[in-house]
């Protein structure tokens, strides 16, 4: 039966993976942590893919040794063999008395067979400890490795009355400084951004994250251009960073400028969004922020692809039945037809208000 004491040492496993985010692409966020006789013995969380993962160095950590411990892990030990090693077979040549395992791995390749083989050895293993927790932290790869498709965040920065710019695209600032570098946090977490041709022709972005310290970490900037509205002049071009820069055009089309061109059929008034992130998830990308504007998110939401939204509210009215909103397009003939959000919370951030929440399944 697990206690108290499990619940404390598998926080401190998930505060461990939650290190890795943005890093462990295409991998999951995993922190382990080893204990015997109320003494940590070893610690450590999965830094990025290809690199060993969290049992392996927390095992290094205590030097091998976990004869009477408890490992605590937060994603079921894996037992295939891809960039690494499987980690089950390690632990069955180590032994530890007990495994605390937060979530089964959603892998079809593992699915709990890693799980079977640890208690078919005859260690003790039991699963379920802040398993919310544990979903929650790694719902990109969930999401990924169950589907094949990536995560989509729909980000957008707007007023009270919902507009994302003034009537003459004018859009600097509408939040605060603290949103905005919440902004580049969540850049930093994510394999790509993504925006429509239109917003690097108005706000001239360079895509790319800012943040005073820590390991730079610039997401692949996707720009789609469906209707030849791009001009290759754009700083978006020019950054200097490590991530490319991709764009999305039909299949008539090329792009000088980009490092990469991808073709996608069009769909409705542009691309079909779904086939883009079939073509995406084909490419290991997990995750991908979607920046807008408004009539991107608008062909996001109407094709169904996104997981998850975030807005950051400013205390701000700006009017104009002609001012650019968050979400433009067509929309809903009736309410009924409205996409339904679950799991909402609301979080101030400086002067502003930032609401997160899910698109309800089905």
């Amino acid at each position: 039966m697990m206690s108290s004491v499990d619940r404390q040492y598998m926080q401190r496993a998930l505060d461990l993976a939650a290190l890795g985010r943005g890093r462990t692409s295409p991998n999951p966020m995993v922190g382990c942590v080893i204990v015997r006789d109320s003494k940590v013995l070893g610690e450590a969380c999965h830094r990025r893919a290809g690199e060993p993962h969290a049992e392996v160095l927390a095992i290094e950590a205590a030097h091998g040794d976990v004869t009477d411990a408890t490992l605590y892990v937060t994603l079921e030990p894996c037992v295939h063999q891809g960039r690494t090693p499987p980690c089950v077979d390690l632990l069955l040549e180590k032994r530890p008395a007990r495994v605390v395992v937060a979530m089964s791995d959603p892998n079809p390749r593992v699915s709990g067979e890693g799980i079977y083989r640890l208690r078919r050895a005859g260690i003790d293993v039991e699963v379920g400890m802040l398993e919310d927790e544990a979903r929650k932290l790694n719902e990109i790869f969930i999401k990924y490795i169950t589907t094949g498709m990536p995560f989509v965040i729909c980000k957008a920065a707007m007023t009270l009355d919902g507009k994302i710019a003034t009537h003459t695209g004018h859009s600097r600032w509408v939040t605060c400084e603290e949103s905005r570098r919440r902004v580049h946090e969540l850049r930093s977490q994510v394999d790509a951004i993504l925006v429509g041709s239109r917003t690097v022709m108005l706000d001239d972005p360079s895509l790319t994250t800012r943040l005073e310290s820590g390991e730079r970490h610039d997401p692949i900037r996707i720009i789609l251009d469906a209707d030849d509205y791009l001009d290759e002049k754009r700083r978006v071009f020019e950054v200097d960073s490590p991530a490319p820069t991709w764009v999305v055009l039909p299949e008539e089309r090329g792009c000088d400028r980009a490092d990469e061109v991808l073709h996608v059929r069009r769909g409705g008034d542009g691309f079909d969004m779904r086939h883009l992130m079939t073509v995406l998830g084909e490419r290991e990308i997990t995750s991908v922020l979607i920046e807008g504007g408004g009539t991107t998110h608008a062909s996001a939401f109407e094709a169904g692809i996104v997981d998850k939204v975030m807005f950051f509210v400013a205390p701000k009215v700006i009017g104009g039945r002609d001012a650019i909103t968050a979400v433009e397009g067509e929309g809903v003939a009736t309410m009924d037809e409205a996409v339904l959000l679950e799991r909402m919370t609301a979080e101030r951030v400086g002067d502003d208000l930032l609401i997160e929440a899910y698109v309800k399944a089905g």
